[in-house]
């Protein structure tokens, strides 16, 4: 097995209701492809169905297993769960999948390719490698000569053949029509002896062994040659009159044609002037005379499908006189057709005529007078089946026409002559196996089965038809309207839908397709396009059963690329056959060759384990297939070289039919050609007709251009570039992506004959990068005197005129192409020629080998070397540098391992705010946009797309190639850093040293391997610094955590105020600023772009509520520790501050941030290891008392457990004051009601409650800023009273409390306050217990008018959720459904019953439950709205300048409480609502991975607009709605 690094795997996302049937997935053997969950069906529990069978079990394409999912985590993590694989046999797959009870949602088909062998040793020919020529076997000769004329293609240097049938030919002697399918022509058998299949297997495994060349042959399922015999004695294998009555009528006009073609013949119609040689349109006027005076009223084609008016009339009069007389329905009379194509044997339904018709009464004059009715109606059916039979005859007089106009007057058409019986006016579409008769005994055998059986019909092509229907079945009406283009030697076969309809036919054809298979290497499927879909699957499938690696070919014309993926994915086609012969000019030939195949050169490199593309099919490109006309008559002599020359550089399958290269200057006819082609003699006569050699047409030059192709194509040259230099002259390179050699050709088309086209004799000289090191070939087709062309008799001989001048592997002094090459330098690392050419004249051809200059060689070489430390694949190519920079003689891996998260936050994240506080910032990309980060993510995010599609066209690239800018950017940034930080841009700008002097062209390559190698290293040092849950973690757990290095760093002030020196793992430096020594310590940004530096970077309520997850759940336990205890010394007024301005500039005005900090303490101890040590930690508090100035650290130091008992009393006590520099200066838009905070216990509930309707104190913190909608000064959601999650804190905290004070690990079990004058101890138990009672009382709403506990029952408008707030001073805001509810439920889940608790739930989910957030509020609610824009100023007060943050916008971090909670209570409710909410969960989450991946920033945002619209005012990435997701993922 090969290690995971190296092995190709592909990834597969299956999206619900996503049917791929017509997409082409191609991979080859040796790949794993895995199936993974797209969002859509995350958290289902989804089943994928395959028929790629088991290891050693047989191939059944209706026999599927179900697949096993693997979890990599060992975890049931949806993200990563995949279902597997290992692709070991060629063919075409089905895939599906559905759920349990719905099996299908979706699915598909991928194709694997055949390994292909040669040689006595088996080696592999690749299927980009292949030269094909193709031979019309009947003129190959007795089997005996066959090498002799074979060796041609060897010689010419071809490595494969295509043999037309072998078969015993019919009449016609076409080679595709074929009277027995299961002999091997006993033409190939000289006199005396007779040739076998087993004789034909041995030559072709003589080909393969000695020649190292594969042969593979025609299968023929459409048709059958007329004169088979076993379709004589099986006419049910064909379409005739008695198993497809539709085809009567066709058959009745095809015989009034035939007859007309005998009058015609026999000058019966010259009077009328039409004589048997038509030659102009006033005869083919008489022919459409014809057809309407003679033809249609003789066959009177309408009756076939009409009703005998008078018997219908007749049986409806007899059942009215026996009283069936109906009431009136709604159904309408229609004609149905007879089965059987009797004339007037089409009827009416009786019933429905019944309804219809229903007359006034029994009596006899009203029952005649419906009949009447009846009759009139019948008559008018009648004559709708006249008109539409009329529109047929119309179309079929316009095809008669267009066929004669083709075969006996078109200058292209084929002139056949005058009418004869041999020649017929049109061809026969029925066999007539009988002596002539009179049309009227003709018509006469219809009623004789044993005689119809066999007029059979015959096989053709429609133009413009549906390749999926068959148009010989009923529902066709091709043959009738005289659509089909007809192949008058061949019957069509009728399959049916499967072996049981015609068992004959399908074995007779599976033992054809057996031999076939047996001896030879692949097929060519003959006519596929109109070959039956299911009929083709099952003889491929009986061919790949004798051959595994069957190769399988085949030529469509369905006009569409996704009609062609029908068959190649159904059949598992390899290779289409694409033809250089169907573009107009040069232009179009060099886009065929750049359109199948190959990769851009300078392509990046793309990770071995990745998403499967679709693709085109796999191209097999011809210069011309052997049924379409000759070049030579289309373009010119002198084209063959140079258009070969092209076909040849294309990176696939490529080949030719014999004949192009001896310049044959017609259409080898696979119908009437009989002559035998020309021997191999390496020194045959330019003018001998019977052998071939060198010296004939262009054969030397193609054996050059042949063995040129399977070079590249073994040696890895992937790359193609493709320069239209001129109108004629197209440059094409293939370059190898690991040693950076190229190969370039130059070629002069002459799609016009010189002769009378005058070219431009003066060539623009090109320009070649890097250094030429030969010239491999320089061909030109050049006239000689060897006579000029005379058809041969016996063989089927070429042009003399013309021959190659061929020179190989030369040095460009030599060449007598090019007249001179400078060579120029461009840069430092552009090494140029610049090449002048004298005799590039029509039909020329020269290619270069080039490769780098020495220089450059050496420096990729180098480069290749250090990066091989990464990945093995880099090792070809490399050299080892003799005197390498001393820091790259270290692994990155060490140096990365030095770094800490800290670091981590530095080299791959920080946005343009923190880069510019140390006087830096983001790269900005001319002509596009910055980076989101400084650091490698930035460029990662933008490669990401770019890598996949190889963009090598976009701005970032240009820009790399332009100059060293962004190189020195990546490097510098980290050099000026201190420590292992600055040795990692070190390594970088040693690896960047070697980069900026390769070719500008592939820096942006090797530029994007440098950086996923330290991204990718960078990523596995991080992780090891983290927890087990991350380490261990699924991808999405990964890229959650990589959150918390994006948020947590260290920037140029610190932004954190000083701790303890007493306490252990402080980080410290020396401040940047002052020089002194100072304390460095990660803080929390709350969301970047907007809060990421400065005063704005931290918040105590974003901070604590974000903490547990990036933090905590993280294993950064210390950093964790160090930010409470700081933000601990900024307590005052009992309160935490809720942004922090490094606690000089604190603001005290929410009344949340004390209780999320008490609760992040609380996670701390019970998440950390001996978490409870930080209770006794010492603090240096800030503000003491609540007035004083800023202490000194380290002045007033107390431990933790002290600093949180303070709090709770003096929350006990009662907080009232005014904050500091009220006014303007702390808040431009806040009343000055809005200054004075309060906060207290309610003693009669114990709830936290407090605040006023002009602040707000909660995390819904938006205050009106518009004096146009005068909303200015007012809190959109004030929640003043007692919020709902605040008191779900709160008794978190207490019950903490109260369990810790118990063991004994903190001193208090309660306080002292002064009430009405008296001093009382309230104990935290009795409050933990006063809370647990007054809870429900005082927040659910039951919606019950009689319930005692509801004080405002005219304000309830939703029933069974939980009140927002609870005594509000406009009491209707506690009735606003939001999501908070649920965060107390997290935190203090003993609060709710469960039954309540999950229809509050519940009806979140239904109402507020958004793509990625939870709305705001309830949108029902009159103020909903869903779009916050803080930009609009209008005269909505509920609107301007975002005054609707809160009030219906989707914020994400409340999901992460909404499931949590679900998760919570969904366990209490027993197994089944359980795995249903983790479904729920599961789906959800899939929302916020996905955004996750394609997100620039690597984040998720604040919010979202509603229904997950992008809201452009969001931070794009937020710390809380990263940090509660993970958390969701760890309750999981």
């Amino acid at each position: 097995m090969l290690p995971q690094h190296l092995k190709q795997i592909r990834v597969l996302m299956l999206n619900n209701k996503e049917s791929l049937e017509r997409t082409l997935f191609r991979l080859e053997q040796g790949f794993e492809l895995q199936f993974r969950l797209g969002p859509s069906l995350q958290g289902r529990e989804v089943i994928v169905h395959t028929n790629y069978p088991l290891e050693g079990q047989n191939f059944n394409r209706n026999n599927f297993r179900i697949l096993a999912w693997n979890y990599p985590t060992g975890r049931e993590e949806d993200s990563d769960k995949f279902c597997s694989l290992e692709l070991k046999i060629a063919g075409s797959y089905q895939y599906y999948f559905g759920y349990k009870g719905v099996e299908k949602l979706g699915g598909g088909f991928i194709v694997v390719d055949p390994i292909l062998r040669v040689g006595a040793e088996n080696h592999v020919l690749p299927l980009d490698c292949i030269t094909i020529q193709t031979y019309l076997s009947k003129c190959l000769g007795h089997l005996d000569d066959w090498t002799d004329r074979l060796r041609v293609a060897k010689e010419s240097g071809y490595n494969m053949i295509h043999f037309t049938p072998l078969q015993t030919l019919g009449e016609s002697r076409s080679c595709y029509s074929l009277a027995d399918q299961l002999t091997f022509s006993p033409e190939f058998s000289p006199k005396g002896k007779s040739y076998t299949w087993v004789d034909v297997g041995a030559l072709v495994e003589k080909l393969r062994t000695e020649w190292n060349m594969l042969s593979i042959t025609d299968v023929v399922y459409n048709h059958t040659a007329a004169n088979s015999v076993w379709i004589r004695e099986h006419p049910e294998c064909g379409y005739n009159l008695l198993n497809s009555p539709h085809l009567r009528p066709a058959w009745v006009l095809d015989r009034a044609v035939w007859h007309l073609t005998t009058k015609v013949a026999d000058g019966l119609y010259k009077d009328k002037g039409l004589p048997p040689d038509i030659t102009n349109e006033s005869h083919l006027n008489v022919i459409r005379s014809i057809f309407w005076k003679d033809v249609f009223p003789q066959t009177k084609l309408w009756e076939f499908f009409q009703v005998k008016v008078e018997n219908v009339v007749e049986l409806f009069r007899i059942l009215l006189q026996n009283d069936h007389i109906k009431s009136e329905g709604k159904k309408e009379l229609k004609i149905i057709q007879d089965p059987q194509y009797r004339r007037y044997g089409s009827t009416v339904d009786m019933d429905i005529a019944l309804e219809t018709f229903v007359p006034d009464s029994s009596c006899p004059q009203h029952i005649e007078e419906c009949c009447g009715r009846l009759k009139q109606r019948l008559n008018e059916l009648n004559e709708e089946q006249y008109r539409m039979i009329h529109q047929h005859q119309e179309q079929a007089v316009s095809c008669v026409v267009g066929n004669i106009v083709y075969e006996r007057l078109a200058d292209h058409g084929p002139k056949l002559g005058p009418v004869t019986r041999k020649n017929p006016l049109v061809t026969r579409y029925f066999t007539f196996p009988y002596e002539e008769m009179t049309f009227e005994q003709e018509l006469e055998l219809l009623d004789h089965p044993n005689k119809i059986c066999h007029f059979l019909a015959h096989n053709g092509w429609v133009m413009g038809d549906d390749p999926l229907r068959n148009f010989a079945e009923p529902g066709s009406n091709v043959y009738l309207r005289r659509e089909l283009i007809c192949w008058g030697d061949s019957v069509k076969l009728r399959y049916g839908s499967g072996p049981e309809d015609c068992p004959y036919l399908w074995d007779h054809m599976q033992k054809y397709t057996e031999i076939t298979a047996k001896y030879f290497h692949g097929v060519r499927l003959d006519n596929c396009h109109s070959t039956p879909l299911h009929v083709a699957e099952f003889m491929l499938d009986v061919a790949r059963r004798e051959c595994p690696n069957l190769y399988v070919v085949a030529e469509l014309f369905t006009g569409s690329e996704e009609l062609d993926n029908v068959f190649v994915t159904k059949l598992g086609i390899t290779s289409l056959i694409r033809e250089a012969m169907s573009a107009g000019d040069s232009h179009e030939e060099g886009r065929l060759v750049y359109r199948y195949g190959g990769e851009p050169v300078g392509a990046f490199v793309q990770p071995s384990l990745r998403p499967l593309m679709p693709t085109i099919a796999h191209a097999m490109f011809l210069d011309v297939t052997h049924d379409n006309e000759c070049p030579i008559q289309l373009r010119s002599a002198l084209d063959s070289l140079p258009s070969s020359a092209i076909v040849s550089m294309a990176c696939c399958a490529t080949g030719s039919t014999r004949g192009y290269d001896e310049l044959v200057p017609h259409q080898i006819s696979v119908v009437k050609e009989e002559r035998f082609y020309p021997k191999w003699n390496p020194s045959a006569a330019p003018t001998s007709t019977g052998e071939v050699g060198f010296q004939s047409g262009i054969i030397a030059g193609k054996l050059a251009l042949n063995k040129l192709h399977q070079e590249l194509a073994t040696q890895g040259f992937i790359q193609v570039y493709v320069d239209q230099v001129d109108a004629d002259i197209v440059a094409i390179t293939r370059h190898c992506p690991s040693t950076h050699q190229s190969v370039v050709t130059v070629s002069q088309t002459a799609f016009k004959d010189p002769k009378t086209h005058q070219y431009d004799t003066k060539v623009s000289p090109i320009v070649i990068p890097g250094k030429i090191e030969e010239i491999v070939l320089e061909a030109r087709t050049v006239e000689r005197n060897a006579g000029s062309y005379k058809k041969d008799d016996d063989y089927i001989n070429g042009m003399t005129e013309y021959t190659v001048e061929l020179k190989e592997h030369i040095k460009i002094e030599e060449s007598t192409v090019v007249k001179h090459a400078g060579v120029t330098s461009k840069g430092r690392s552009e090494f140029v020629q610049e090449i002048e050419f004298q005799k590039l004249t029509p039909g020329s051809v020269i290619a270069f080998r080039v490769s780098l200059d020495p220089k450059a060689q050496k420096l990729v070489g180098m480069l290749r070397f250090y990066l091989s430390q990464f990945s093995p694949k880099y090792r070809r190519g490399s050299i080892q540098d003799e005197n390498p920079a001393e820091i790259l003689q270290k692994p990155l891996e060490q140096l990365m391992s030095k770094l800490t998260l800290a670091d981590m936050n530095v080299l791959l994240f920080r946005c343009e705010a923190e880069e510019q506080e140390d006087g830096g910032g983001c790269y900005s990309i001319p002509g596009w946009e910055s980076l989101k980060y400084a650091g490698i993510q930035g460029l990662m995010s933008v490669f990401a797309d770019i890598r996949s599609k190889n963009d090598l066209g976009h701005p970032l690239c240009v820009n790399l190639r332009e100059g060293d800018w962004l190189i020195d950017f990546v490097s510098n940034r980290l050099k000026h850093r201190e420590g292992p930080l600055a040795q990692v841009g070190q390594w970088l700008g040693a690896m960047f040293d070697y980069l900026k002097h390769i070719p500008r062209y592939l820096i942006p390559c090797y530029f994007d391997t440098i950086l996923v190698s330290t991204y990718t290293t960078a990523l596995d040092a991080t992780f090891k610094l983290m927890s087990s849950f991350i380490q261990k973690g699924s991808t999405f757990v990964r890229h959650l955590a990589l959150g918390s290095v994006q948020m947590c760093g260290v920037g140029r002030f610190p932004v954190l105020p000083p701790i303890s020196v007493n306490i252990e793992d402080i980080p410290y430096r020396i401040s940047p600023v002052t020089g002194q020594k100072e304390q460095c310590c990660v803080s929390l940004a709350a969301g970047l772009p907007h809060f990421s530096s400065g005063i704005f970077r931290c918040w105590g309520r974003d901070t604590f509520i974000a903490l547990r997850g990036l933090m905590l759940i993280t294993g950064r336990h210390i950093e964790a520790r160090n930010i409470i205890l700081a933000f601990a010394g900024t307590l005052r007024h009992g309160l935490i501050p809720n942004l922090l301005g490094e606690g000089l500039c604190a603001r005290y005005n929410c009344r949340d941030a004390l209780w999320w900090w008490l609760q992040c303490i609380q996670d701390y101890t019970n998440h950390v290891p001996n978490g409870h040590a930080i209770l006794s930690c010492p603090v240096t508090r800030m503000y003491p008392t609540d007035d004083c100035d800023p202490y000194k650290p380290g002045e007033v130091e107390q431990p933790l457990y002290d600093v949180i008992q303070e709090a709770l009393q003096r929350h006990l006590l009662g907080i009232s004051f005014r904050e500091k520099n009220a006014g303007p200066k702390i808040d431009m838009n806040m009343r000055n009601e809005g200054f004075n905070v309060v906060v207290k216990v309610d003693p009669a509930t114990g709830f936290v409650t407090g605040g006023n309707r002009f602040n707000c104190g909660t995390w819904m913190d938006k205050m009106g800023e518009s004096e146009r909608a005068r909303n200015k000064g007012m809190p959109a959601t004030p929640r003043d009273g007692a919020a709902v999650e605040i008191v779900g804190l709160c008794k978190s905290a207490v019950r903490w409390l109260v369990e810790l004070h118990a063991k004994g690990l903190f001193p208090y079990d309660g306080a002292t306050v002064e009430r009405d004058g008296k001093k009382v101890f309230v104990s935290y138990s009795s409050w933990n217990q006063q809370l647990q009672q007054s809870f429900e009382k005082a927040f659910w709403v039951s919606g019950d008018p009689q319930d005692p506990n509801e004080e405002h029952p005219d304000l309830v408008h939703k029933s069974n959720i939980y009140k927002d707030s609870y005594g509000a001073s406009s009491p209707w805001c506690d009735y606003q459904l939001r999501p908070n509810f649920t965060i107390a439920m997290v935190v203090a889940p003993e609060l709710f019953s469960v039954e309540r608790a999950w229809k509050a739930l519940e009806l979140a989910e239904k109402k507020l439950l958004g793509p990625l957030g939870m709305k705001t509020l309830d949108p029902d609610d009159m103020v909903y709205c869903g779009v916050y824009d803080n930009a609009l100023d209008n005269d909505n007060y509920n609107l301007a300048k975002g005054f609707n943050y809160h009030q219906g916008p989707e914020w994400l971090w409340p999901v992460g409480y909404f499931l949590r909670a679900k998760l919570y209570f969904a366990r209490k409710l027993g197994e089944e609502t359980y795995a249903k909410t983790v479904t729920l969960v599961k789906n959800v989450l899939s929302r916020h991975y996905t955004h996750l991946e394609r997100s620039p920033w690597k984040g998720l945002p604040e919010l979202t607009n509603e229904n997950g619209q992008y809201c452009p005012f969001s931070c794009e990435t937020q710390a809380w709605s990263l940090a509660t997701v993970l958390e969701v993922l760890s309750d999981l």
